[in-house]
């Protein structure tokens, strides 16, 4: 059976990052399946209106202001106009949100919610409990996930997280792993080495704190000193960037190291394909998807345990550090080198082996289950404004229950204007994307 699906979130094309991938590979292997999919996100730069991507993938972008890293500014209520009309014209069933510090996706769950459409949940990052940020974040993720039919997660570990965070019943999260096009990151034959002994380590990462930046700006210039024949890629770009600078600067590592800055998607496989090893310092990781594109190149990983990375990948294409710090991250890389330099290590299988276990076509078909599973078994399901009402009463304490019965109470309300003003059969309904006859 197919369905019509919303996508939402604030981070897509043209930003990109994991999740930016994994919304657009899984909306295309759902187009490819039969379904119907939009993204709904928010406008970037002049990239503005209605934009049609690959295999008649449609794009809202919708004009909203920017707060921080792509955020659109909260506005609760404000955006259930426009995403109604959205919604109402693309005939839509479900709705599937993703990341949990995106606006307009919470406020895509509670419109649809109160729309009597059927909403699913992806989160795609790890979050604690004791900074004020994470503690909103959780607060804000208890309410939108009160009335939700499913929620995704990417890993074991987000699975536990999340449970956590937003004390939900384990039996309706289920975990989904990201998956990586394998034909895109095929190896590529490496010239002549200057010497049998040079290694090439890579990094590619967002120069973010959390990525673990100030953690490689120290063990670089220890790895360079304690190996003269290996070299440094560094590709990505943030607010650690000059921290880079100044440290290839302050050592003298201009010729160890070429920092490339923001790399553009299509050329990631190329720079991952001039190194031997992927060196991984992340702080917090969900899933980590650039350690299954490494690994697909042909690539050993050194990374840290922190998160679901130890799920990602089989054992012989990765050497862990055993804590999240410079000095073990260096004996960890070291491993890595002398496994190299000994000749006790065979990369040539990974790709074919990443490819087997990480495909975007398994992936679509078991979200495809969770919306199957999630429609039929919600057909005799109470869905009256009271029980939802009631379900918002139950969560939380006596001050946040009465905030989220407020909200819920607002919400019902405005939905009932916008029936009045502007009546459903008012709405154009969209004309489906004609697909290709096989």
């Amino acid at each position: 059976m197919a369905y019509n699906i919303a996508m939402v979130c604030d981070f897509f094309y043209p930003q990109l990052g994991g999740v930016e991938f994994h919304i657009y590979h899984l909306a295309q292997k759902l187009i490819e399946l039969g379904h119907s999919v939009v993204i709904l996100t928010h406008a970037y730069g002049d990239r503005t209106g209605v934009r049609y991507l690959s295999n008649g993938l449609k794009v809202y972008y919708i004009p909203y202001a920017i707060v921080y890293r792509e955020t659109s500014f909260p506005t609760v209520f404000g955006s259930f106009p426009i995403v109604r009309n959205i919604l109402v014209r693309e005939q839509i069933q479900l709705v599937h949100s993703h990341v949990s510090v995106s606006s307009l996706a919470h406020e895509a769950l509670l419109h649809a919610t109160v729309m009597g459409l059927r909403t699913v949940f992806t989160d795609h990052s790890l979050y604690g409990f004791d900074s004020l940020g994470s503690i909103l974040v959780n607060k804000l993720l208890r309410f939108s996930l009160t009335n939700v039919g499913a929620v995704i997660c990417v890993s074991n570990t987000c699975k536990e997280n999340m449970i956590l965070r937003a004390s939900l019943d384990p039996s309706h999260v289920s975990v989904i792993p990201n998956a990586v096009v394998s034909k895109d990151f095929a190896p590529i034959p490496r010239g002549p080495r200057k010497s049998p002994d040079q290694i090439t380590i890579v990094v590619i990462s967002r120069l973010y704190p959390n990525k673990g930046a100030d953690l490689l700006t120290h063990l670089i210039p220890q790895i360079c000193q304690l190996q003269q024949s290996v070299n440094f890629v560094v590709a990505g770009d943030g607010p650690k960037f000059v921290d880079f600078q100044q440290m290839i600067e302050t050592y003298r590592l201009q010729d160890r190291i070429q920092l490339l800055g923001a790399v553009q998607h299509e050329k990631v496989r190329d720079v991952m394909c001039q190194g031997d090893i992927y060196l991984h310092a992340s702080l917090t990781e969900a899933f980590g998807t650039v350690l299954v594109e490494a690994a697909s190149c042909g690539l050993l990983i050194v990374t840290t345990t922190v998160g679901g990375i130890p799920e990602v990948l089989p054992e012989h294409m990765t050497v862990f550090a055993k804590e999240t710090s410079v000095s073990s991250l260096v004996d960890a890389t070291l491993r890595a080198i002398t496994l190299f330099q000994r000749k006790k290590v065979d990369t040539s299988l990974f790709h074919s082996e990443v490819a087997a276990i990480y495909d975007w076509t398994d992936v679509a078909e078991r979200t495809t289950a969770v919306y199957h599973r999630l429609l039929h078994q919600s057909i005799t399901e109470d869905r009256s404004w009271l029980r939802l009402l009631k379900n918002y009463h139950n969560r939380g304490g006596p001050w946040a229950r009465c905030l989220y019965m407020l909200c819920a109470v607002v919400e019902f309300m405005i939905f009932l204007l916008l029936e009045w003003w502007y009546p459903r059969d008012q709405i154009d309904l969209a004309v489906k994307w004609r697909r290709k006859q096989e």
